[in-house]
């Protein structure tokens, strides 16, 4: 959807869960094997992989200033049941989160987001604001307020709505 460059370090694995489903043509990559490969994932993950996918789009779609797509549940709830370690480098005394648990998906995405944190980035991933795409987008302008995961597809879109409307 977007000609965007991924997100920054760890944000990455949060961008790609997001924009795993297409919402225009409702096609899922979690449907395929490789889809759920290029996870770790298996079928019987798919309902809480899709339940965290949901709730880190209605905060992309919050940090872009946009109401949630849907009710879902809160992000900090499906975090809180991720156990992460405090990792310290011995050479240099650096720290930082690591998944607990051999890197189960919803530690790796509290890790990334942790990170993000502390990083500067997590508010700059977001979702695309028109209701049939939502797909996530690291906002790289240099006011960070992004509108659309595309100019030439999303928002050439927008625009045109917006022309006609008048």
């Amino acid at each position: 959807m977007t000609d965007r460059a991924p997100a920054p370090g760890a944000l990455a694995l949060v961008e790609a869960l997001v924009n795993t489903v297409d919402l225009e043509s409702g096609e899922d990559r979690l449907d395929t094997p490789d889809g759920r490969a290029e996870f770790g994932l298996t079928e019987a993950d798919l309902a809480d992989v899709r339940e965290l996918r949901e709730s880190l789009r209605a905060v992309c779609l919050a940090h872009a200033g946009h109401p949630p797509h849907r009710e879902v549940t809160p992000l900090g709830a499906l975090l809180a049941r991720a156990p992460l370690l405090v990792a310290v480098d011995e050479r240099d005394g650096s720290a930082s989160l690591a998944p607990a648990d051999g890197g189960a998906l919803l530690s790796r995405v509290a890790a990334a987001v942790a990170e993000a944190l502390t990083a500067g980035t997590w508010l700059r991933l977001k979702a695309c604001e028109l209701p049939d795409c939502h797909w996530a987008y690291y906002d790289r302008s240099p006011a960070g307020k992004g509108r659309w995961c595309s100019m030439s597809v999303c928002g050439a879109r927008a625009k045109m709505r917006r022309y006609r409307a008048k």
